[in-house]
Parts: C-alpha cells; structure tokens; sequence
C-alpha cells in the first residue's frame, strides 16, 4: 500500500505527457487580471525565467518569475513546454524568456519593442484598422489569373514626390500608390521580407539604411522600420493591417515573402536562446565533426523536417492569413524545406482559404543535410499538388544564365545551333507552363530533363526579380552596343513571352517604369540611389508603361492565355513552324471559352523581320511593333505573318 501512495505522488509530480501537435507557439496570452506565458524549451533546462520590462529596451526588469515544466512533448523531441501565470494587469509592458543561453521574446512573438529586443503585451483590438472586420480576400479563381508584382517597400516609395510616408507599409495606402497599380492592371502585390529583421537599426531610422530583409528576427510581427514608429509595438501592426486593407479594397492580393529556410544568425536568434540546435540541421564535415549545414548560403538552414519546425512554419502561415489577413506565400530557398512541410503548409492553409497562394524558390543556395529527393526543389513540385516554383528555364532562356551577367539568351538574337535550340525549346517549355507537351522535346530544355509541373499553375514565369539585374541592366550589359531603342524592343518582347505564358505571371516593380540599378546584381544593401525607382520615367517612356497596362489587360480580357489546365493546354496550344530566332503558337478552337476563336503569338528576337507560315485565314492585329489594340481593324490575310524585328505579333480571327 505504501508502495503504491509513492508510485502515485511521482506519477503526479512528473510532467505530464502530451502531443507536440498541441502546443500552439501562443507564448503569450494576455487578460486584464493576468499573463500567461508558456515555452517549448529543452528537457535538461535547470531554470527558465520569465522577465517583466516597462519598456522595449534597456532598464532592470521590473519582474522576475521562474516557470515550471507542464507537460512533455513526444520522446524524440527531448522537450518540455514551461509555463507560467502572472497576476496583474501588465499591458503595455515588455517581456523576455531566459533559457540559460541568453534574454529572448522567444520564437513564436507577435508583438515586439525597438529592434525586436523583447516581446510586448498588447491588446490585439487596438490593432484594428476602422472596418477591419469588413475587409475581404480578393476573390481567386485560379493562380494563373494573377498578375504578380514584387516590391520592397523602400524602392516602391522612397524617390516618389507624391508620397507622404515613403518607405513605410502606409505609402501602399496612398491614392498615388494605389492608382499606378491598378492602371497598371496588376491584382497580386509580392512584398519583400515585412517581418522584424535584424540588418536595420530601428533607433536610428535618420541615417541612411537599407536591406531587402532576408535576415529573419520575429517572423510574425511587421518591420519597425517600415511603420512610423518602430518603438510603439501596436503601430507596426496597425499600420501594415491598413496597407493590406486598403489593396484589398483595390481588388489587389497580398502575397507576403517568407524565409524561413534561415536566421540572421545562429548564436543570437530566438531559436538558439530558445532551444539550442534544435531548430537547424548539421551534417558531418570531412574531419567527421558535426557542423552547420548551410544550404542556405547564410550560414545555417533550419531542420523543417522536425516536429515542431514544421509545426512553427505551418502556424507561422496561418497565422500571417488569419491575422492579417494576407492572401499567399512565396517561400525563400523553398528547396531547403523538405516535401512534407511544404505539403502540410498547402494542407492546413487550404483548410482556411484553398484560394491561397503559395510558390517559391525551387533550389537551394548550398547542400543540404537532407537528400534532395525529399527536399521540395523544382524538380519534385509534382509531389506538392498546389504549390508552384519559379521556372529558372524560361527566364534565363530569354536573358541569359544567372550565373554570367555578360552572356546573353534568346533576347540577345545572337545564339546559333545547339545553344539557339536549347533557348527555343526552353522558351517554349515556360510558355506551355513546365509541363509535359508534345510539341517540346524535353531533352533540349535548360536545366530540366523532365516536365516537373502537373498543372500550368505550378510554374512562375518571369524574367527578372529583385535578386539578379533588372531586366534593362542585365541586356546592357549582355549586348553589345545597345541602343534606346533596341533596349525598349526586347523589354517589351521580354515581357510578352511572360504574360502569355500559361503560368502564374511575375514582374518586378518598376520594370514598367524601364527600371535601372545602375548594374548592380546583387542591391540587398546597396542605397536608395541604386534601388529607388525613377517615377520620372513615367514620363520619359511613356510607350514603355502604356505598353505594359495594354499586354496585362490583355492577359486578363482573354482567358486563352490563363487556361490553367494542363489537359486544356496540350489541347489548344500549338507551336508553328518558325524560322531561327522565332517562338510561335496558336491558341486554338476558343481556348478556354475565349471571345476570340484562334490566336496566334508569334515572337522575335531577330535583329530582322521575318515571315512565319500561319493556317490560312483573315486576322485581326492586336499586338504589332510595340504597340497593343484590341480594338484593332487593322487585318492580315493569307498563309503568312511578318513580324517585325525584335518584337511580338499577336494576331486573331
């Protein structure tokens, strides 16, 4: 009997056992009568301590509380969720956990002080915008009728006259924002890293800073730098919120950029100090010591693959949806994350919204500890129904290879043999959206040996974005001796291989203002000067900006263009015979229900015009020397189409 009243005190005084599915990352929980803070640490912690500030940086704390082990995740973790309550009334106050390894907000905060030193204790009303429960999601049919355009913040802003707040999440609430994109006809705005990272200093936002912000600190709580005032932790959100509802009102869609392959560091992150090791991979060096691994190219890579990494990332997701209501995802180095992730983020999300989107960088920067054939690179998108990847075949095809600044693509028009022929299938590959077709021998295609999307909504097509040269600096310095005008022909011509492509369309702000970075490759922290756009462009090149509304109204007036299906795909889409130089296609019998019965694309990079055999028929030009009417009576009768140098046709019957 003795015996068993002892076995029963132990059996309470253990942790009791629970599922690492049940700890939500709410590690803070606030009331008016109390605090509850909880934490998933390691088992061997001796002392986690919970502190108390009144401000969001330096001072003693003003509280100091121990907490206790609650329960135990699964074995295999080797973790403990702690937890504690404190009394009182603490909102408005700053706190921070200690693990032994250094004062944290931990890694799941959602509201921040200055620079994301310490986790703030907020109420979550005061960071409603007026209307906020009436905001809706623009309504998403299918990925393939987006116009996706990426912008940073700084760039967006910064050099125009207009604005009120440059360089801040309210100058995308301004009417002058809100007018250039939607005359420009984009409905999905790409953001650049807008969590809390750690390359600019929040205190000091009078000196000149800048970063793109893939150096992760807080991944759910907004950049201070981005709000007007970085040191209160309510204004942040409540700012981001009114930039997020008022595109909405536009009709535009939120697509928020995520990293969470990496962290700005390995000692200093929240991660670290929160559990050491737990959250990043190692692998084994040739000395046979166990190092870092660093597919990311940062330095480490974070291990999605564990429990609750994954668990992190999926509620992370689902958080940045429910609370602010973003419409989608673009994954960073998507490639370091493993296939199950990214399918357990698809799943979860589309339990929310399945009009939510998701695509991402389908490589990696480096090695992995995990074999590639459970990482979600390009090559294994087929195993991750719903989510898409950037096609690298399309966009290097037209420019030139990523990895020579100097050599150029298909747009170049120089290309001979073997390399032409590889540019041509390559293009032809990205327009029928990465899938398998009959029409294009797989064998010739850059970079992939195999159709790796089941759906033409798999595949990003682009040809340039933040991180590589613009599209004009990357054919300056690609071609020799261009001129002006050369230049404004292949922009154009560039872009029109994108936007009647049948996967999900992507551009890079300001290339419709025929943007510069004075040749810089890599501008992640390179000045405004550099990064800025030039809105006096607007004016110096209008046909450039008239061009780029025309072809994206195009996209969205025709839905031959966005079939979304790859069934209905091999079924409309043909390629013509073409001279060297020359991608051509009809979109046949109404391709998905279009007005229009037949359309023919015909694009040349030629310095040269040139004539192309079409099926014999009276046609309508909408699209000819850089110029777009879909109000056209203009007419070609005949068997054949001449399409002028270095510039698209697009014609109809």
């Amino acid at each position: 009997m003795k015996a068993l009243i002892i076995a029963g005190l132990l059996t309470m005084m253990l942790p009791k056992t629970g599922k690492a599915d049940d700890f939500r990352f709410k590690e803070m929980d606030y009331t008016p009568e109390q605090t509850t803070f909880q934490l998933f640490a390691p088992v061997k912690a001796k002392t986690i301590k919970v502190r108390i500030y009144k401000d969001g940086q330096g001072g003693r704390p003003m509280k100091t509380v121990a907490m206790k082990r609650t329960y135990s995740t699964d074995p295999d973790e080797n973790g403990d969720v702690w937890k504690v309550t404190v009394k009182g009334d603490h909102l408005g106050r700053f706190y921070t956990f200690d693990t032994g390894n250094g004062e944290t907000p931990g890694v799941f905060a959602k509201a921040v002080g200055v620079n994301g030193q310490r986790g703030a204790i907020i109420n979550d009303m005061k960071t409603w915008p007026d209307d906020w429960c009436c905001d809706q999601h623009p309504i998403i049919k299918s990925p393939a009728d987006l116009v996706v355009y990426e912008l940073h913040h700084r760039d967006f802003s910064i050099g125009n006259p207009d604005a009120k707040y440059p360089g801040k999440f309210l100058a995308l609430t301004e009417p002058w924002a809100i007018d250039h994109l939607t005359k420009l006809g984009v409905n999905a705005i790409h953001l650049l890293p807008s969590y809390d990272f750690g390359s600019i200093d929040e205190t000091r936002l009078d000196l000149p800073q800048y970063n793109w912000g893939y150096d992760p600190v807080n991944y759910n709580v907004p950049e201070g730098s981005y709000s007007t005032d970085p040191f209160n932790p309510v204004t942040r959100i409540l700012e981001f919120k009114q930039m997020v509802q008022a595109l909405h009102k536009a009709g535009i869609a939120v697509i928020l950029d995520v990293v969470y392959n990496h962290t700005y560091d390995i000692e200093h992150s929240n991660f670290q100090r929160t559990f050491p090791d737990y959250y990043y991979r190692k692998t084994t060096d040739k000395a046979g010591n166990k190092v870092y691994s660093n597919g990311s190219g940062c330095g480490n890579e974070t291990a999605s693959e564990r429990r609750m990494m994954r668990q992190f990332i999926v509620e992370s997701a689902k958080y940045w949806y429910n609370e602010y209501r973003v419409d989608g995802f673009r994954f960073d180095l998507m490639g370091v994350h493993d296939i199950e992730t990214m399918n357990a983020v698809r799943a979860e999300l589309s339990k929310l919204d399945p009009s939510i989107i998701i695509y991402g960088e389908g490589w990696s920067a480096g090695t992995c500890a995990l074999p590639t054939e459970k990482l979600a690179m390009k090559a294994n998108i087929a195993q991750m129904p719903g989510i898409a990847a950037f096609s690298d075949e399309l966009r290097d095809a037209l420019r030139g290879p990523f990895s020579d600044d100097t050599k150029s693509g298909w747009l170049g028009g120089r290309l001979a043999g073997d390399k032409l022929s590889e540019a041509t299938e390559s293009i032809k590959f990205g327009i029928v959206g990465a899938i398998s077709h009959p029409q294009v021998d797989l064998s010739k295609v850059n970079y992939s040996d195999k159709a790796w999307a089941n759906e033409p909504t798999q595949m990003v097509s682009y040809v340039s974005c933040h991180d590589d040269m613009c599209l004009t600096d990357r054919m300056r310095a690609s071609i020799d001796s261009i001129t002006d005008d050369e230049l404004i022909r292949l922009d154009l011509l560039a872009q029109t291989a994108v936007m009647t492509s049948q996967g999900m369309p992507f551009m890079l702000s300001g290339e419709e203002l025929l943007r510069t970075k004075l040749g810089v490759h890599n501008s992640y922290c390179s000045p405004d000067s550099v990064n800025r756009l030039d809105w006096g462009n607007a004016k110096r090149y209008p046909q450039v900006l008239n061009y780029y509304r025309s072809l994206i109204q195009l996209r969205h007036n025709h839905p031959a263009f966005r079939l979304g299906d790859a069934h209905l795909v091999r079924k409309h889409l043909e390629f013509l015979e073409a001279p060297a130089g020359v991608v051509a296609y009809r979109l046949k019998d109404y391709a998905g229900r279009d007005d229009w019965r037949n359309i023919i694309v015909i694009l040349n990079s030629n310095r040269t015009a040139q004539q192309v055999p079409i099926p014999k028929g009276m046609y309508t030009v909408v699209c000819q020397d850089g110029e777009i009417n879909e109000q056209s009576t203009t007419k070609i009768f005949g068997r054949k189409a001449t399409v002028s140098p270095q510039s698209a046709l697009i014609i109809h019957d």
